[in-house]
C-alpha cells in the first residue's frame, strides 16, 4: 500500500533555522512574521510550487496568533497552483460551523475539489483568549463536537437543525453542494480522542518514536472509532533533515540550533509549560529541555521542540535512512499520511522530492 506525503506552508514566516523563522515584536507592538522570509504571497507561492514540483499531495497551513489567515492564503494559491491540495487549519471557536461549511463549499468549487480541513481545537487558554474564546479545555472539545456535527450536518442534510450547549443552527444548508472535504483532527487528551473517533477522517499525531506507547495510543483511537461504527486513517507530523549521507544530515540538524543560546531555550520551555495540551507536554518530555541526547530513537531527533511549540521532532539521516524510518511508521503503526517540513520549506522540499522519494519508491511506498 502506498503512502501520502504532504508538505507545510509557513504562513508565519520561514528561515534557515527555527529561530530565524520565529515571530518577533517590532517597535510599537506590531508582529513581524518570519525574520528572513516573510509569508507574502510570492514566497508562499514558491513553497507551494516546490511542493507541487516534488510530488507532494497537499500542504498544511498552521493557525494561530502569528499566522496569516489560512483560508485567504490558500484560496489565492489554489488559483496559481492547479494540482496541489490545501489542508486548511482553523479553530472551531473563531467561526460559525454553518459559515465554515459555506466557505469550504465555495473553496471546493473554485479549486475543483482540492480542499482538506484541519480542525485545531486549541490547547492554550492564553492563545484562545486572543480570539475572544472564553471556554476552558473541556468546553472547547465539547463545542468542537457540536461544531463538527453541524458542519457535516449542514453539508449532508439540507435544512439541518441542531441545538447544543454551545452552538445551534436552524435550517442550515449550503448552496450547490460539492464533495465534503475530509476532516483531519489532532489531539492527545481523552476528550480529543473521543471527538476524533466520532468525526475525523484522518487522525493526526506529532512525531513520537514508533514504540508501544504510540502504538497503544493509535489503537485507542481505532477502538473508539470502531465502537462508533467508523474507521479512521492515521497521519503524523515531522520535520525532516535528509541528505546524501548520514553525517551530512546530522551536521545540518546541528546547524538548526547553532544560533540558539540557553536563555532562549529556557524562555521557550517556560512558555510551553503553561499549555494544557497533552500532545505538547508529550513533545516536551522527549527532550526535557536538554540539548544532550536528542536522538530519542534511531533517526528521530527532538531538537526542534527546544525552540518551537507544537511539532518538535525531525527525521534525520541519509535519504535511505529517512525512507526506512517512514516505512517503519507505515508498516508498524499503520500510518498512511506524513506531513513533513524543513528549514527553509522551499529548499528542503527538494531534498525530500529528489532524495527521499526515490528511496520510498524502491520500497514500494510511493508510485
Amino acid at each position: 500500500m502506498s503512502i501520502k506525503l504532504h508538505w507545510y506552508l509557513p504562513t508565519n514566516g520561514d528561515g534557515r533555522t527555527p529561530h530565524e523563522s520565529g515571530t518577533t515584536v517590532a517597535v510599537g507592538g506590531n508582529l513581524e512574521l518570519g525574520r528572513t522570509r516573510k509569508p507574502d504571497l510570492e514566497y508562499l507561492s514558491a513553497v507551494a510550487g516546490a511542493a507541487e514540483a516534488n510530488g507532494f499531495d497537499a500542504v498544511l497551513t498552521p493557525t494561530g496568533t502569528y499566522c496569516e489567515d489560512a483560508w485567504i492564503s490558500t484560496a489565492a494559491l489554489s488559483q496559481i497552483h492547479r494540482r496541489l491540495r490545501y489542508l486548511v487549519a482553523f479553530r472551531p471557536g473563531t467561526i460559525s460551523p454553518a459559515l465554515a461549511a459555506r466557505q469550504a463549499a465555495t473553496f471546493q468549487r473554485h479549486s475543483n475539489g482540492r480542499l482538506l480541513i484541519n480542525i485545531v481545537t486549541g490547547g492554550s487558554d492564553v492563545e484562545q483568549r486572543r480570539f475572544g474564546d472564553p471556554l476552558d479545555k473541556d468546553g472547547r472539545y465539547a463545542r468542537c463536537d457540536e461544531f463538527l456535527t453541524i458542519f457535516k450536518g449542514v453539508w449532508d442534510s439540507p435544512g439541518f437543525d441542531f441545538r447544543g450547549d454551545h452552538l445551534w443552527v436552524e435550517g442550515g444548508t449550503i448552496p450547490t453542494p460539492t464533495t465534503r472535504p475530509e476532516i483531519y483532527f489532532g489531539g492527545s487528551s481523552d476528550a480529543a480522542l473521543r471527538v476524533a473517533a466520532k468525526h475525523a477522517d484522518v487522525y493526526l499525531t506529532w512525531g513520537e518514536p514508533p514504540t508501544k506507547y504510540l502504538a497503544d495510543h493509535l489503537d485507542t483511537v481505532r477502538e473508539l472509532a470502531a465502537a462508533a461504527g467508523r474507521s479512521v486513517r492515521f497521519g503524523i507530523r515531522f520535520h525532516v533533515v535528509g541528505r546524501e549521507t548520514s553525517a551530512e544530515a546530522w551536521q545540518a540538524a546541528d546547524a538548526l540550533l547553532a544560533d540558539v543560546d540557553a536563555e532562549t531555550i529556557a524562555h521557550q520551555q517556560r512558555a510551553q509549560a503553561q499549555s494544557s495540551a497533552v500532545g505538547l507536554q508529550r513533545m516536551r518530555a522527549l527532550h526535557q529541555g536538554d540539548r544532550d541526547n536528542l536522538e530519542i530513537y534511531p533517526n528521530v531527533w527532538a531538537g526542534i521542540g527546544l525552540v518551537r511549540p507544537g511539532a518538535g521532532t525531525a527525521l534525520v539521516g541519509s535519504y535511505a535512512e529517512v525512507a526506512s524510518r517512514l516505512a517503519e511508521y507505515h508498516r508498524k503503526l499503520g500510518i498512511d499520511e506524513f506531513i513533513l517540513s524543513g528549514y527553509p520549506c522551499d529548499e528542503e522540499a527538494f531534498h525530500v522530492g529528489e532524495g527521499i522519494v526515490p528511496e520510498l519508491r524502491k520500497l514500494g511506498l510511493v508510485e
